[in-house]
């Protein structure tokens, strides 16, 4: 064998992108995020047959990544490598000082599961971090978004597939899996939007790819979290199809709940309904399953000021002067109408709105700290930074209203931030839920 070592080792942004003459981002079964995606799934499960069912493609990443980085391993050019000798450097990566920051990663899976899991809409993995708490290893991801891609990847060592209504992308779903995950895409039936529910073709059906891989791959479980408003959409019309849907896949479905973060360990205000359901062969007695009791009731509930960033937060998350008084105004405007929008500052002895995608998520969560002393703004801002404290939330403090640990890495602007963290779903709910789900099936 002619390869001994690489000259160095690598981290995950060492994967090229491919990128068109207009600037767009190639997609596709040879594009760098199928590519990532297949061989960081490769890596992380390893030890799984299925994962050498895809050997060529695994090579064909190996060799792509190392001949657009122009790298030479010792003893050997890239490209006068064999499949053979590819395959080889694939099957002990370590070996070859290869791809360990994939392992290096502040979430890595346990080293003795209990279970696995898909996570579908993945986002930033708020499903993962309660599931990997609980002993259970994720074998496959999905989530479409390239910046949450990034920040999985980041946190995980794993690139998600994309776009699941695509047959290619469910094609590297492994067959055989515990339990699956999703939070799926819930615009289609917010309070806040048109709730068009399943007429939204571009995101309401898409529970439906939820129900054709519960169909085929047949785990033993599932859990589904959407808003509150699935509940009351279309007079529970809606739900009662998917419920429907859902007892026709094979399953026996747990009257879903609306359960509120807040009572779980996040000082903030999030509702959000509860899906769970067990394959009907395991003859789960749904009518024993309870949902978990309220954690953290009245003196016990968490304040804002528990998650309060505890140094001074940047002069750009301070608001201008001429800014206060759009808002003034536009909450004017909307009361004098007679409805409720508007910015609102919470108490910081008390729980945060929920965060939510959109200005509106970080106007209804201003706060007042008053410990900055420069003002000088540091972005381009119409007036003065206001003298009284008021400043938005900090994409840390949004992470820690979700229960993120610290660390947790936010490795994207402050915009995709606020985007990521508000459509995650709050992990210590999530945790809390599946503990039960895990003990009705025995596994914990």
């Amino acid at each position: 064998m002619v390869v001994k070592k690489l000259d160095r080792d690598f981290t995950l942004k060492d994967f090229p992108e491919e990128i068109t003459e207009d600037g767009l981002k190639i997609y596709g079964e040879t594009s760098y995020e199928n590519q990532m995606a297949v061989l960081s799934h490769y890596l992380h499960n390893m030890g799984n047959d299925e994962s050498r069912d895809r050997k060529e493609e695994i090579i064909l990443a190996i060799r792509n990544f190392l001949s657009r980085k122009g790298t030479r391993m010792k003893g050997a050019d890239e490209n006068s490598l064999s499949d053979d000798e590819l395959w080889e450097v694939a099957e002990a990566p370590a070996q070859y000082n290869l791809f360990h920051d994939f392992f290096n990663v502040p979430f890595p899976a346990p080293d003795h599961p209990k279970f696995t899991f898909i996570d579908l809409f993945a986002g930033i993995g708020g499903f993962r971090i309660a599931f990997q708490n609980l002993g259970g290893k994720c074998i496959y991801s999905s989530e479409f978004d390239a910046k949450a891609q990034e920040t999985y990847l980041a946190n995980y060592g794993e690139m998600p597939f994309g776009d699941i209504t695509k047959e290619s992308t469910k094609s590297y779903i492994p067959q055989n899996f515990d339990i699956l995950c999703g939070g799926f895409p819930c615009q289609a039936f917010s309070l806040a939007g048109r709730r068009l529910g399943f007429k939204d073709e571009t995101r309401g059906t898409l529970f439906f790819e939820i129900e054709a891989i519960l169909r085929k791959h047949q785990p033993k479980a599932f859990f589904l979290e959407n808003v509150k408003g699935l509940a009351i959409h279309d007079k529970g019309r809606t739900l009662k199809t998917i419920l429907t849907h859902l007892d026709n896949a094979g399953y026996d479905v747990v009257p879903p709940q609306v359960l509120n973060a807040m009572d779980y360990g996040v000082p903030q205000h999030r509702e959000r309904i509860y899906i769970i359901g067990f394959r009907k062969d395991l003859h789960v007695d749904i009518a024993r399953f309870q949902y978990p009791e309220p954690q953290t009731v009245g003196d016990n509930r968490p304040k804002f000021l528990d998650v309060m960033e505890k140094e001074v937060p940047s002069v750009k998350y301070y608001l201008s002067t001429v800014y206060i008084e759009t808002l003034k105004r536009h909450r004017a405007r909307h009361e004098a109408a007679g409805n409720g929008f508007g910015y609102e500052i919470i108490d910081t002895n008390g729980v945060a709105n929920a965060i939510v995608v959109g200005g509106m998520g970080r106007e209804r969560n201003l706060i007042v700290d008053k410990r900055l002393k420069d003002f000088t703004p540091v972005t381009h801002i119409k007036g003065e930074v206001n003298r009284e404290g008021i400043r938005r939330m900090t994409p840390r403090e949004w992470a820690r209203l979700q229960g993120f640990p610290d660390s947790f890495k936010i490795v994207v602007a402050d915009a995709s931030a606020y985007k990521q963290f508000g459509n995650s779903v709050a992990v210590p709910a999530i945790q809390a839920t599946a503990k039960k789900e895990l003990e009705m099936l025995g596994i914990i």
